[in-house]
């Protein structure tokens, strides 16, 4: 991942084009929900996702990017993030977190739900929750005046009182025109500390967030992260864009968990 120096501050026509790009994220990982089941694979996730982004006039983000081959990033239990789609099915009991980007209309969206299969382990489940919380007490933080640490530091507080390690070599970031821009968002920090968030600064906010400890290390394959204890991990991610009283959310997660609840109705 290469991060441009500097910040690129986003029009409110950019932010508007942005929001777009996010927003069909959010629809092609709900059209990917409506298939996750135990018995289906990662690639057949895969072919969803591109043939849907490819309907909808947006291209995979991640497709080539750096030499990834897929459209998603399959990351299955122990798997942190950058899984790459196989053939292996999914059992029940699994989780998997599906991230997701897409180029349209020049700007980048980038989002990423973890998501169950079948029945989960109570533990597990609460992992989930807790990592979703995680995001959503980071994105509070995310206005004019507070500082990147303060983003950071919100979500690491949250994991650590839960028992939960927060992986340290892996960040979310600034973006637009590229998938990855200034500045890099940590998901542990110092309240106060890092650089000053301003007005129309777009990130991209990602907790990966473990069960057990926080070390990680690459998988031969070159891309796949996975926890040192092999214990599982979560991922959620929004985009937002940096506003004086609240973050502007551009991404959704609506339409992946409305699809989630009409399984479990018909359950």
């Amino acid at each position: 991942m290469s991060f441009g120096r500097r910040v690129h501050i986003k029009t409110d026509e950019e932010v508007e084009l942005l929001r777009e790009s996010s927003l069909l994220v959010g629809k092609t990982l709900a059209a990917v929900a409506d298939r996750i089941k135990p018995g289906v694979t990662t690639l057949e996730l895969d072919a969803v996702a591109e043939e849907f982004i490819r309907d909808h006039g947006g291209e995979p983000g991640f497709k080539g990017y750096g030499g990834f081959p897929n459209s998603l990033c399959t990351s299955v239990n122990e798997a942190v993030v950058h899984g790459i789609p196989n053939d292996k099915p999914l059992v029940d009991g699994d989780i998997v977190s599906v991230d997701c980007g897409v180029l349209k209309n020049e700007f980048y969206g980038d989002s990423a739900y973890t998501f169950a299969v079948g029945e989960i382990a109570p533990e597990v489940q609460q992992l989930l929750e807790v990592t979703k919380e995680c995001l959503q007490k980071a994105i509070e933080q995310a206005i004019v005046g507070k500082r990147i640490g303060d983003i950071g530091f919100a979500c690491q507080h949250h994991a650590e009182q839960h028992g939960y390690g927060v992986v340290r070599e892996l960040v979310g970031h600034g973006l637009g025109r590229s998938l990855h821009e200034a500045p890099e968002v940590p998901n542990y920090g110092r309240r106060g500390n890092g650089p000053r968030l301003m007005d129309g600064m777009v990130l991209a906010i990602e907790p990966m967030i473990n069960l057990g400890r926080k070390e990680v290390f690459h998988e031969e394959d070159g891309w796949t992260i996975v926890t040192a204890d092999r214990k599982v991990s979560a991922h959620f991610e929004h985009d937002i864009v940096v506003r004086k009283d609240q973050a502007d959310v551009l991404s959704s997660f609506d339409e992946i968990e409305k699809v989630l609840q009409q399984q479990k109705r018909k359950v």
